[in-house]
């Protein structure tokens, strides 16, 4: 299994466009084979940082939404919205060892 989680910074003119590319993200993103968890999270006391946490099958099913349609129009969309940072971490998994608390 493979887990993304991070964060994306935007300048905080845009968040309400940063809002519905994000929402779109994960409404497409969910939809799509190999996909557990698309998530973003929009910081209570940051309101212009959004968080992301997503959950993979397998890093052939991130590479098949690495090249997905909507993963280009939202690449697009990040980039009108001036990213001031963006901080996301991959990690791979043993599904074996994942548990919860």
């Amino acid at each position: 299994m493979i887990v993304i989680s991070g964060f994306i910074e935007i300048n905080p003119d845009h968040i309400a466009q940063a809002r519905a590319a994000t929402l779109a993200m994960m409404t497409e993103s969910g939809k799509e084979d190999g996909c557990i968890r698309y998530r973003f999270y929009q910081d209570v006391e940051y309101a212009h940082m959004f968080h992301v946490y997503e959950e993979w099958e397998s890093a052939a099913h991130l590479k098949a939404h690495a090249e997905s349609a909507h993963m280009k129009v939202f690449r697009t969309a990040m980039g009108e919205l001036d990213v001031k940072s963006r901080d996301v971490k991959m990690i791979e998994v043993d599904p074996a060892h994942w548990k919860s608390l």
